[in-house]
């Protein structure tokens, strides 16, 4: 078997050989002349991180564009571009005063240069404590950016990024900028806080998503994925995991051959038994002394809330050490919308339309979190990508839990939600601040008593039943809805929302209650 595994190596699994043919027949549309019996596609099979070959930058109408001197350094717009177009990097002042000598010179070298942004966070700070600060170099890869403007918006009030158009000239300068962000070492271990947890990014052995996967602009999917990879990578190494995944749009983008986004093996299984795969492949890895590995299923609300329950619970009574990531879109997304048990009540979707019977979907959402608590001795938590910090908690929480573990990301669906391509971010606060999606972790090894367990941190107005902001209004369901298009039907044209629309509010604020009670807060 060895030999023969090696002969199957040496004959087949050659990436330059595979990057040099395959790729470019499939970028200059010679595929199918040129490679009529494509080995590759007989046996499922990709190389890692071909994705970063795949050039997008026809798609985008715009760029993103840096105003340095507004730039604080947060790395929101990092953090949550879906597609590893915007990257980041702290280049020490000594070694940005030298290349900014050879700028002046260099072609679109102001261009260049006018992508370092000096920040209080990396270049005062590590003065002060007399250290030697860090210019904060931040470029836009034009072949990966599909123009959705979620950088900007995730920027917000500091308004360090404004979308401009793409033209043939800036077009160069982007990929210049781009070249040389490839060409500079990675950030130094100093500039990395362990408490500023956005900073993971900074450090390219951390991005094990590539992009170049074929994901609809602004994915909320492809965000909390990213993110999953980079807390892993991290903590754990670049060469620490591996991922089981459910057919969803996961691996719908996620495989566009010969296109692959991971830098990490990878496999697809059914809808339905993603988890129970999962126990195969845990069982092989600790036969082979290969315990230290993380390994995650990754699934959609259908594999995971319906279709594939059964493994989901079969997997959590096994104790085995696999954790899983729900990308809870509230919909069947790859299939066309059709609603599952994760949809929200009254919702618009496919099969549970808005008509004159029946105004949309009629049955309460099914609460995985709570199911997964009821499990023995499972990690569970409810979280969003958009809230950074309680996201990457969660996710180095789940792999440092030597058991189970289950993360459920509100994961926003352009389409499906009926929302701006730029809109996941502010969506996915806005589920978390109106009750419809609470944040929540459950730790068994917290105590004795659920409310030990359970924290509600990180959600606003914890105490209460809606959030009131400090300008006095009032977030509640009905707010939540009226900025997304699956429930627009459920408003008249004055506004008013309709009963079924006010029943949804009064499910979530139920949901709501029972979760403060059982954390001990109600």
């Amino acid at each position: 078997m060895t030999a023969s595994l090696e002969k199957f190596r040496s004959e087949f699994i050659d990436r330059e050989a595979f990057e040099r043919e395959v790729l470019r027949a499939y970028a200059d549309g010679s595929a199918e002349a040129c490679l009529p019996a494509d080995r590759a596609v007989a046996l499922s099979w990709m190389p890692p991180a071909t994705g970063a070959l795949r050039d997008f930058s026809t798609i985008a109408p715009d760029l993103p564009l840096l105003e340095a001197e507004k730039c604080v350094g947060c790395m929101e717009c990092v953090t949550q571009c879906p597609d590893t177009a915007i990257l980041a990097k702290v280049v020490p002042a000594r070694g940005h005063a030298a290349l900014a000598e050879k700028l002046k010179a260099a072609e679109h070298g102001d261009f260049i240069a006018g992508q370092f942004a000096r920040t209080t966070k990396y270049f005062d700070v590590p003065a002060r404590k007399g250290k030697e600060g860090g210019m904060f170099y931040l470029v836009t890869d034009p072949t990966k950016c599909k123009g959705c403007g979620e950088c900007v918006a995730a920027c917000g009030d500091h308004q360090a990024l404004r979308m401009i158009p793409k033209t043939d000239a800036n077009l160069e300068q982007y990929r210049a900028a781009t070249r040389l962000f490839r060409e500079l070492p990675d950030t130094p271990r100093d500039y990395i806080q362990d408490k500023v947890l956005s900073d993971m990014m900074l450090r390219e052995s951390t991005l094990l998503y590539c992009g170049g996967a074929a994901s609809c602009m602004g994915c909320g999917e492809a965000t909390a994925i990213r993110m999953m990879l980079t807390a892993t990578a991290f903590v754990h190494g670049e060469n620490s995991m591996g991922i089981v995944a459910a057919t969803g749009c996961n691996t719908v983008f996620g495989s566009t051959y010969p296109y692959n986004p991971y830098r990490v093996p990878w496999t697809n299984s059914l809808f339905e038994n993603a988890p129970a795969v999962a126990m195969g492949v845990r069982a092989e890895w600790n036969a082979r002394g290969m315990k230290h590995k993380r390994l995650w299923v990754l699934g959609g609300d259908g594999a995971m809330l319906d279709i594939g329950f059964q493994s989901l619970s079969r997997m959590l009574m096994s104790g085995m050490d696999i954790k899983v990531l729900v990308l809870d879109t509230q919909v069947y997304s790859n299939t066309g919308g059709q609603a599952s048990t994760s949809t929200f009540l009254s919702q618009d979707s496919k099969m549970s339309g808005y008509g004159k019977t029946q105004h949309g979907k009629s049955e309460r959402r099914k609460e995985l979190a709570q199911i997964a608590m009821m499990h023995p001795d499972v990690f569970v938590a409810q979280t969003t990508a958009a809230h950074i910090n309680h996201f990457y908690r969660a996710i180095i929480a789940a792999n440092a839990y030597p058991g189970p573990a289950v993360v459920i990301a509100y994961a926003p669906c352009q389409p499906e939600h009926g929302i701006g391509d730029d809109a996941a971010f502010g969506q996915a606060k806005l589920a978390v601040d109106a009750r419809a999606f609470p944040l929540l972790v459950y730790d068994p090894r917290a105590g004795e008593s659920l409310k030990e367990r359970l924290s509600l941190q990180g959600n606003p107005a914890r105490k209460d039943d809606w959030y009131v902001t400090p300008k006095g209004e009032t977030i509640d369901f009905t707010s939540f809805a009226r900025t997304e298009g699956r429930f627009a039907k459920h408003f008249d044209r004055d506004g008013k929302p309709s009963p079924e629309l006010l029943k949804a509010g009064e499910d979530r604020l139920k949901n709501w209650r029972l979760l403060q009670e059982l954390a001990g807060i109600r």
